[in-house]
Protein backbone atom coordinates (compact mmCIF):
# COMPACT_ATOMS: atom_id res chain seq x y z
CA UNK A 1 0.00 0.00 0.00
CA UNK A 2 1.41 3.22 -1.53
CA UNK A 3 0.54 6.62 0.41
CA UNK A 4 1.35 9.62 -1.65
CA UNK A 5 2.27 12.85 0.17
CA UNK A 6 -0.91 14.72 -0.12
CA UNK A 7 -2.63 11.72 2.00
CA UNK A 8 -0.88 11.95 4.75
CA UNK A 9 -0.75 16.03 4.67
CA UNK A 10 -4.34 15.79 4.69
CA UNK A 11 -4.68 13.38 7.00
CA UNK A 12 -2.50 15.50 9.23
CA UNK A 13 -4.71 18.84 8.55
CA UNK A 14 -7.28 17.10 10.11
CA UNK A 15 -6.35 15.62 13.09
CA UNK A 16 -4.78 19.53 13.80
CA UNK A 17 -8.46 21.03 13.20
CA UNK A 18 -10.14 18.99 14.95
CA UNK A 19 -7.47 19.69 17.95
CA UNK A 20 -7.78 23.10 17.13
CA UNK A 21 -11.62 23.27 17.10
CA UNK A 22 -11.61 20.92 20.27
CA UNK A 23 -10.05 23.18 22.16
CA UNK A 24 -11.00 26.62 20.95
CA UNK A 25 -14.69 25.81 20.37
CA UNK A 26 -16.43 22.59 22.04
CA UNK A 27 -13.93 22.93 25.42
CA UNK A 28 -12.53 26.50 25.37
CA UNK A 29 -13.67 26.49 29.24
CA UNK A 30 -13.08 24.67 32.27
CA UNK A 31 -15.77 23.08 32.78
CA UNK A 32 -16.49 18.97 33.55
CA UNK A 33 -17.42 17.15 30.12
CA UNK A 34 -21.14 15.42 30.79
CA UNK A 35 -21.33 11.92 30.56
CA UNK A 36 -23.53 12.46 27.71
CA UNK A 37 -21.61 14.51 25.74
CA UNK A 38 -18.51 12.10 26.70
CA UNK A 39 -20.43 9.07 25.04
CA UNK A 40 -21.73 11.11 21.98
CA UNK A 41 -17.68 12.02 21.09
CA UNK A 42 -16.80 8.64 21.89
CA UNK A 43 -19.31 7.71 19.76
CA UNK A 44 -17.91 10.32 17.39
CA UNK A 45 -14.07 8.80 17.04
CA UNK A 46 -15.39 5.41 16.64
CA UNK A 47 -17.40 6.16 14.08
CA UNK A 48 -14.94 8.11 12.56
CA UNK A 49 -12.25 5.58 12.62
CA UNK A 50 -14.67 2.49 10.87
CA UNK A 51 -15.48 5.27 8.47
CA UNK A 52 -11.91 6.00 7.90
CA UNK A 53 -11.60 1.88 7.39
CA UNK A 54 -14.60 2.44 4.92
CA UNK A 55 -12.16 4.10 2.85
CA UNK A 56 -9.25 2.07 3.41
CA UNK A 57 -11.20 -0.84 2.06
CA UNK A 58 -12.20 1.60 -1.02
CA UNK A 59 -9.36 2.59 -2.18
CA UNK A 60 -6.39 0.00 -1.17
CA UNK A 61 -9.03 -3.27 -0.50
CA UNK A 62 -9.67 -5.77 2.15
CA UNK A 63 -7.01 -6.66 3.40
CA UNK A 64 -5.59 -3.14 4.55
CA UNK A 65 -8.85 -2.46 6.01
CA UNK A 66 -8.63 -5.39 8.30
CA UNK A 67 -5.00 -4.50 9.02
CA UNK A 68 -6.77 -0.84 10.36
CA UNK A 69 -9.01 -2.44 12.50
CA UNK A 70 -7.24 -4.83 14.58
CA UNK A 71 -4.67 -2.12 14.88
CA UNK A 72 -7.03 0.10 15.71
CA UNK A 73 -8.92 -2.25 17.90
CA UNK A 74 -5.78 -3.37 19.57
CA UNK A 75 -4.50 -0.03 21.02
CA UNK A 76 -7.91 0.55 21.77
CA UNK A 77 -7.93 -2.13 24.66
CA UNK A 78 -4.16 -1.57 25.43
CA UNK A 79 -4.75 2.58 25.57
CA UNK A 80 -7.93 1.04 28.73
CA UNK A 81 -4.47 1.20 30.81
CA UNK A 82 -4.21 4.88 30.10
CA UNK A 83 -7.12 5.31 31.64
CA UNK A 84 -6.61 3.51 34.43
CA UNK A 85 -3.61 6.36 35.17
CA UNK A 86 -5.61 9.13 34.42
CA UNK A 87 -7.69 8.27 37.40
CA UNK A 88 -4.89 7.68 39.33
CA UNK A 89 -2.79 10.67 38.94
CA UNK A 90 -6.12 13.13 39.23
CA UNK A 91 -6.96 12.04 42.69
CA UNK A 92 -3.21 11.81 43.50
CA UNK A 93 -2.55 15.39 42.81
CA UNK A 94 -6.47 16.32 43.34
CA UNK A 95 -6.51 17.79 39.90
CA UNK A 96 -11.02 19.20 39.98
CA UNK A 97 -12.83 17.28 37.29
CA UNK A 98 -13.12 20.89 35.42
CA UNK A 99 -9.46 21.08 34.97
CA UNK A 100 -9.18 17.56 33.84
CA UNK A 101 -9.85 17.91 30.40
CA UNK A 102 -7.00 20.58 29.55
CA UNK A 103 -4.33 18.68 31.07
CA UNK A 104 -5.90 15.36 28.77
CA UNK A 105 -5.57 17.43 25.58
CA UNK A 106 -1.87 18.69 26.07
CA UNK A 107 -1.40 14.90 27.52
CA UNK A 108 -2.67 13.64 23.98
CA UNK A 109 -1.49 15.76 22.33
CA UNK A 110 2.36 14.89 22.93
CA UNK A 111 0.85 11.14 22.87
CA UNK A 112 0.73 11.27 19.59
CA UNK A 113 3.94 13.09 19.01
CA UNK A 114 5.49 10.98 20.67
CA UNK A 115 3.94 7.37 18.92
CA UNK A 116 4.35 9.07 15.65
CA UNK A 117 8.19 9.69 16.19
CA UNK A 118 7.93 5.89 17.68
CA UNK A 119 6.29 3.98 14.81
CA UNK A 120 8.13 5.55 12.09
CA UNK A 121 11.23 4.57 13.78
CA UNK A 122 9.80 0.86 14.63
CA UNK A 123 9.09 0.23 11.05
CA UNK A 124 12.47 1.55 9.99
CA UNK A 125 14.23 -0.47 11.87
CA UNK A 126 12.05 -3.55 11.39
CA UNK A 127 12.65 -2.70 7.35
CA UNK A 128 16.43 -3.29 8.11
CA UNK A 129 16.56 -5.75 10.90
CA UNK A 130 13.77 -8.08 10.42
CA UNK A 131 15.09 -10.39 13.58
CA UNK A 132 13.87 -7.49 15.79
CA UNK A 133 10.31 -9.04 15.47
CA UNK A 134 11.58 -11.93 17.55
CA UNK A 135 12.83 -9.93 20.02
CA UNK A 136 9.47 -7.43 20.23
CA UNK A 137 7.62 -10.84 20.54
CA UNK A 138 9.77 -11.94 23.45
CA UNK A 139 9.68 -8.85 25.07
CA UNK A 140 5.60 -8.22 24.82
CA UNK A 141 6.07 -11.92 26.23
CA UNK A 142 7.55 -11.33 29.28
CA UNK A 143 5.78 -7.89 29.68
CA UNK A 144 2.43 -9.72 29.31
CA UNK A 145 3.48 -12.36 32.03
CA UNK A 146 4.57 -9.44 34.49
CA UNK A 147 1.16 -7.99 34.03
CA UNK A 148 -0.44 -10.71 35.39
CA UNK A 149 0.86 -10.70 38.64
CA UNK A 150 1.93 -7.59 39.36
CA UNK A 151 -0.15 -5.45 42.14
CA UNK A 152 -2.53 -2.86 41.72
CA UNK A 153 -1.52 0.31 42.12
CA UNK A 154 -3.23 2.85 44.41
CA UNK A 155 -2.86 6.41 44.72
CA UNK A 156 -1.15 7.01 48.23
CA UNK A 157 1.60 4.67 46.57
CA UNK A 158 2.15 7.62 43.74
CA UNK A 159 4.70 9.12 46.80
CA UNK A 160 6.99 6.19 46.04
CA UNK A 161 6.55 6.21 42.28
CA UNK A 162 9.95 6.73 40.13
CA UNK A 163 8.33 9.20 38.24
CA UNK A 164 7.02 11.37 40.56
CA UNK A 165 10.46 10.94 42.55
CA UNK A 166 12.28 12.02 39.71
CA UNK A 167 9.81 14.99 38.49
CA UNK A 168 10.09 16.82 42.82
CA UNK A 169 13.54 16.12 42.09
CA UNK A 170 13.93 18.11 38.42
CA UNK A 171 11.45 20.61 38.97
CA UNK A 172 10.97 22.89 41.87
CA UNK A 173 7.05 22.13 42.84
CA UNK A 174 4.08 24.12 44.41
CA UNK A 175 1.70 20.88 45.75
CA UNK A 176 -1.16 23.52 46.81
CA UNK A 177 -1.81 25.86 43.77
CA UNK A 178 -5.52 26.78 43.50
CA UNK A 179 -5.03 28.83 39.89
CA UNK A 180 -5.31 26.15 37.23
CA UNK A 181 -1.55 27.13 35.75
CA UNK A 182 1.29 24.60 34.90
CA UNK A 183 3.59 27.19 36.26
CA UNK A 184 3.46 30.14 39.03
CA UNK A 185 6.22 32.47 40.10
CA UNK A 186 6.10 32.09 43.99
CA UNK A 187 8.71 34.97 45.69
CA UNK A 188 10.01 35.32 42.13
CA UNK A 189 11.19 32.08 41.78
CA UNK A 190 8.88 29.63 39.19
CA UNK A 191 7.40 26.68 40.53
CA UNK A 192 5.81 23.38 38.83
CA UNK A 193 2.28 23.23 40.02
CA UNK A 194 0.21 20.11 40.68
CA UNK A 195 -1.03 20.51 36.86
CA UNK A 196 2.09 20.02 35.10
CA UNK A 197 2.97 17.42 37.59
CA UNK A 198 0.05 15.62 36.97
CA UNK A 199 0.55 16.34 33.17
CA UNK A 200 4.14 15.39 33.16
CA UNK A 201 3.16 12.31 34.72
CA UNK A 202 0.71 11.13 32.00
CA UNK A 203 3.09 12.22 29.27
CA UNK A 204 6.18 10.09 30.65
CA UNK A 205 3.65 6.84 31.73
CA UNK A 206 2.41 6.87 27.82
CA UNK A 207 6.13 6.79 27.24
CA UNK A 208 6.39 3.81 28.82
CA UNK A 209 2.77 2.20 27.84
CA UNK A 210 4.10 2.81 23.59
CA UNK A 211 7.22 0.68 24.53
CA UNK A 212 4.89 -2.15 24.70
CA UNK A 213 1.80 -1.16 22.61
CA UNK A 214 3.58 -0.15 19.28
CA UNK A 215 5.34 -3.58 18.93
CA UNK A 216 2.49 -4.90 19.43
CA UNK A 217 0.71 -2.74 16.71
CA UNK A 218 3.74 -3.72 14.29
CA UNK A 219 2.85 -7.07 14.61
CA UNK A 220 -0.20 -6.25 12.64
CA UNK A 221 0.91 -4.29 9.67
CA UNK A 222 4.41 -2.47 9.32
CA UNK A 223 2.44 -0.22 6.92
CA UNK A 224 3.43 3.45 8.41
CA UNK A 225 -0.01 4.79 7.31
CA UNK A 226 -2.03 2.07 8.72
CA UNK A 227 -0.29 2.09 12.08
CA UNK A 228 0.20 5.85 12.57
CA UNK A 229 -3.64 6.14 11.57
CA UNK A 230 -4.96 3.62 13.59
CA UNK A 231 -2.76 4.97 16.67
CA UNK A 232 -3.79 8.16 16.03
CA UNK A 233 -7.43 7.36 16.07
CA UNK A 234 -7.51 5.51 19.06
CA UNK A 235 -5.35 8.37 20.94
CA UNK A 236 -7.73 10.81 19.96
CA UNK A 237 -11.41 9.46 21.63
CA UNK A 238 -9.06 8.63 24.87
CA UNK A 239 -10.07 12.09 27.21
CA UNK A 240 -13.99 11.35 26.11
CA UNK A 241 -14.02 7.62 26.74
CA UNK A 242 -12.57 8.52 30.32
CA UNK A 243 -15.06 10.73 30.73
CA UNK A 244 -17.84 8.93 30.15
CA UNK A 245 -16.45 5.52 31.73
CA UNK A 246 -14.05 7.27 34.89
CA UNK A 247 -16.95 5.99 37.24
CA UNK A 248 -17.46 2.66 36.13
CA UNK A 249 -13.38 1.80 34.99
CA UNK A 250 -12.67 0.85 38.22
CA UNK A 251 -15.19 -2.12 38.37
CA UNK A 252 -14.00 -3.85 35.78
CA UNK A 253 -11.62 -5.63 37.41
CA UNK A 254 -10.65 -8.44 35.06
CA UNK A 255 -9.72 -5.61 32.47
CA UNK A 256 -6.01 -5.42 33.47
CA UNK A 257 -5.62 -9.82 32.99
CA UNK A 258 -7.34 -9.46 29.30
CA UNK A 259 -4.60 -6.74 28.86
CA UNK A 260 -1.91 -9.03 29.72
CA UNK A 261 -3.14 -12.11 27.98
CA UNK A 262 -3.75 -10.07 24.52
CA UNK A 263 -0.09 -8.49 24.97
CA UNK A 264 1.12 -12.22 25.91
CA UNK A 265 -0.84 -13.49 22.62
CA UNK A 266 0.14 -10.75 20.18
CA UNK A 267 4.27 -11.46 21.61
CA UNK A 268 3.75 -15.62 20.70
CA UNK A 269 2.29 -14.83 17.43
CA UNK A 270 5.32 -12.22 16.37
CA UNK A 271 7.63 -14.85 17.22
CA UNK A 272 5.85 -17.96 15.33
CA UNK A 273 5.13 -15.73 12.53
CA UNK A 274 8.70 -14.99 12.27
CA UNK A 275 10.11 -18.49 13.00
CA UNK A 276 7.22 -19.86 10.46
CA UNK A 277 8.52 -17.15 7.62
CA UNK A 278 12.31 -18.00 8.38
CA UNK A 279 11.64 -21.92 7.76
CA UNK A 280 9.32 -21.58 4.80
CA UNK A 281 6.27 -22.77 6.23
CA UNK A 282 2.89 -21.66 5.27
CA UNK A 283 0.95 -21.16 7.94
CA UNK A 284 0.76 -17.76 9.95
CA UNK A 285 -1.63 -16.99 13.26
CA UNK A 286 -4.04 -14.14 10.62
CA UNK A 287 -5.13 -11.04 11.60
CA UNK A 288 -8.47 -12.31 11.87
CA UNK A 289 -7.36 -14.54 14.88
CA UNK A 290 -5.96 -11.39 15.92
CA UNK A 291 -8.98 -9.82 16.07
CA UNK A 292 -11.00 -12.44 17.26
CA UNK A 293 -9.00 -12.85 20.53
CA UNK A 294 -8.76 -9.24 21.27
CA UNK A 295 -12.34 -8.68 20.95
CA UNK A 296 -13.38 -11.93 23.27
CA UNK A 297 -10.74 -11.56 25.74
CA UNK A 298 -11.93 -7.89 26.15
CA UNK A 299 -15.41 -9.01 26.57
CA UNK A 300 -15.47 -11.57 28.28
CA UNK A 301 -13.15 -9.83 31.11
CA UNK A 302 -15.70 -6.90 30.83
CA UNK A 303 -18.83 -9.30 31.54
CA UNK A 304 -16.90 -11.28 34.05
CA UNK A 305 -16.24 -8.20 36.33
CA UNK A 306 -19.85 -6.81 36.14
CA UNK A 307 -20.91 -10.55 37.03
CA UNK A 308 -18.73 -10.57 40.51
CA UNK A 309 -19.32 -7.42 40.68
CA UNK A 310 -23.07 -8.21 41.07
CA UNK A 311 -22.69 -11.13 43.17
CA UNK A 312 -20.70 -9.20 45.75
CA UNK A 313 -23.54 -6.39 46.41
CA UNK A 314 -26.04 -9.53 46.53
CA UNK A 315 -23.52 -10.66 49.86
CA UNK A 316 -23.42 -7.25 51.07
CA UNK A 317 -27.12 -7.17 51.29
Amino acid sequence: MTVSLGYWIGFFAFIVVMLALDLGVFHKNNETPTIKSSLLWSAFWIGLAFLFAGGVWLFAGGEYALDFVTAYLLEKSLSIDNLFIFILVFGFFQIKPQYQHRILFWGVFGALVMRVIFIFAGVALLDRFKWLMILFGLFLVVTGVKMLFEKKDHADDLNDNLIVKGLRRLLPFKEDATVPKMVLRVDGKLMATQFLMALLFIEVSDLVFAVDSIPAVLSVSQNTFIVVTSNIFAIMGLRSLYFALSGILPLFRYIKYALAVILAFIGIKMILNEVAHYAGWTWQISNVVSLVVIIGLITISIVASVIVDRVLKRRQL
